[in-house]
């Protein structure tokens, strides 16, 4: 037997006792655990492993969606197809009078792994100016770039070129540069130094502690299959008998009772069902999620609660506000003289800048993509070949912030997101200058090869661009900060992650970001769900 033959015989093998396991579990499930976790995506994963590597505990981790054995989540190229799907919550936020009324498609994951079970698996960490604001915020020094640092380095098993100020190796999560990139991808590094940005062998490393450059993208790709989070961290431990996971349940309340959280609510296949946590309860749902389990728990903005007629356990006025995400344009496009196939994730190669000189960080970014990517909206405007490629320019740090809001206190009562894109000026300004930049980067002398002409938008007046903007906008699904970390009014958790006013109530996922940092929201998730175990095990002593 080869060895690739034997370490997939092993494999399988790990996965048949992962699956009896479970299915004795599930059979006998217990009245009450010590801790449940609610979510298991990028940071609910985490807090379950965690959790679970001390055998004296017991963990029941529930998931909304289902399994994540499907060839679209494992196949790294197949990414695209889990829009839309049963993996996907299936979002919209409000029709926007600042993108001409449109109304944005929000996609999250609705599967074991939440969003890193369908994205494009980019491990993007966050910039120094990032984890030192969330420290500043949160007036405390754990969460500050040099401390995050230490976790990042333990937790990376990084295949690039070695970095030990700043990346690790031999941790949890298989971490690589572009085995082979498509030579568009270099292109457009080489663009980058024609328009005097600088390059970096790592987009992760000093990079991230300056005013921005060029670099290929980190990836969660092995052998051209995703690496979710819950693969890397959940799933190891799926063989103890101390970690139940339960998919295809819906958390729809935290119970409360004397001011501490005891137990949640679900329901399942029309059924309803309670557990009982001993110890703690962790809200790991996602940014759009967890603001609205709590405020079906009684836990938000007294007034608003009361006209829905939700009984108020804590009023919390932030939960749901300062909505925040990153948007980018769908896209800048050129046509191919002769098409390349689109390889691995179908895009490798990114650029950081600033939108204006006087910035402290970048604030904007171009990510090329192998493949057009057009809103229906530019679609009707413009005729795109199927033989292009593009560019998606990105605000990365935008002024508009919006709010999630409840239309009933029943569990299938939607939520409203209120997005509010756009709608302070300076981020159309920002973009503007993006959009130039990804322009200025497709028509360089260094992807001359590449382009048999600019599809779109080709040079258009201040009006048209700005028209072409509002019609192009698409979210990067960054979806976060709805229940933010601080230490003001508005405020839902503290350092600790601990929600004000409710014992034995923690939130741990993309919510309690007080701002979109510079970075796919997947990697800074996972140092929450650390943030959030260690803080944990402090507390309860193991």
């Amino acid at each position: 037997m080869s060895k690739a033959s034997s370490h997939e015989s092993l494999d399988a093998e790990f996965a048949r006792e992962v699956e009896e396991n479970q299915l004795r579990l599930r059979a006998s499930l217990r009245a009450t655990y010590d801790f449940i976790v609610c979510g298991s995506g990028s940071s609910g994963s985490v807090v379950a492993r965690r959790l679970a590597e001390n055998p004296d505990v017991s963990v029941l981790l529930i998931e909304a969606g289902g399994s994540d054995n499907a060839p679209e989540v494992e196949m790294a190229a197949a990414w695209p197809l889990n829009l839309g799907s049963a993996r996907d919550w299936g979002y919209t936020a409000l029709p926007n009078p600042h993108l001409n009324g449109r109304a944005i498609p929000m996609s999250m994951g609705k599967v074991l792994g939440g969003g890193s079970s369908i994205n494009v698996m980019l491990w993007a960490r966050g910039h120094k100016t990032d984890w030192d604001y969330f420290a500043d915020q949160a007036g405390d020094p754990a969460w500050s770039y040099d401390s995050v640092l230490n976790i990042y380095r333990e937790i990376e098993d990084w295949q690039g070129t070695p970095d030990p100020a700043r990346r690790g190796q031999n941790g949890l999560l298989y971490i690589t540069p572009p085995i082979e990139s498509n030579p568009v991808a270099a292109a457009m590094l080489d663009a980058a130094t024609e328009l005097g940005i600088p390059s970096f062998d790592d987009v992760n490393g000093a990079m991230m502690e300056g005013p921005g450059g060029a670099s290929y993208f980190n990836l969660r790709i092995r052998d051209g299959r995703r690496q979710s989070i819950f693969r890397s961290y959940t799933f190891p431990v799926m063989n103890q008998p101390n970690l139940t996971v339960l998919p295809g349940t819906l958390v729809t309340r935290v119970i409360v009772e004397r001011g501490a959280a005891i137990g949640v609510d679900c329901t399942s296949d029309g059924r309803s069902h309670r557990f009982l946590a001993s110890k703690e309860v962790v809200l790991s749902l996602g940014a759009i999620q967890t603001p609205k389990v709590l405020m079906q728990s009684g836990i938000g903005d007294a007034e608003a609660l009361a006209s829905l007629d939700i009984p108020v356990i804590q009023h919390l006025p932030g939960v749901g506000a300062n909505f925040q995400d990153h948007i980018m344009v769908s896209s800048c496009v050129w046509e191919y003289p002769e098409p390349l196939p689109p390889h691995g994730n179908g895009g490798e190669a990114t650029i950081f800048a600033k939108s204006a000189p006087e910035l402290d960080s970048p604030d904007i970014q171009l990510l090329q993509i192998q493949f057009p990517v057009v809103t229906p909206e530019l679609a009707g405007r413009y005729t795109t070949p199927a033989g292009s490629w593009g560019i998606f320019p990105a605000l990365l740090r935008p002024h508009s912030v919006g709010r999630l809001r409840l239309t009933g206190a029943k569990p299938d009562d939607p939520v409203q997101i209120d997005a509010q894109i756009l709608s302070d000026p300076a981020d159309l300004t920002a973009l503007r200058r993006c959009v130039e930049l990804a322009r200025e980067v497709g028509n360089s002398q260094a992807l001359k090869g590449f382009v048999k002409r600019e599809v779109m938008p080709t040079a258009l007046t201040s009006a048209a661009m700005d028209d072409f903007i509002r019609d192009g906008v698409t979210t990067i699904w960054h979806q976060s900060c709805t229940a933010k970390m601080g230490q003001d009014d508005m405020s839902v958790v503290d350092s600790r992650l601990k929600v004000y006013g409710v014992d034995r109530l923690r939130v741990a996922d993309a919510s309690v970001m007080p701002r979109v940092p510079l970075a796919n929201t997947m990697a800074p998730s996972v140092i929450i769900g650390e943030q959030a175990s260690r803080a944990i095990a402090r507390q309860h002593r193991f």
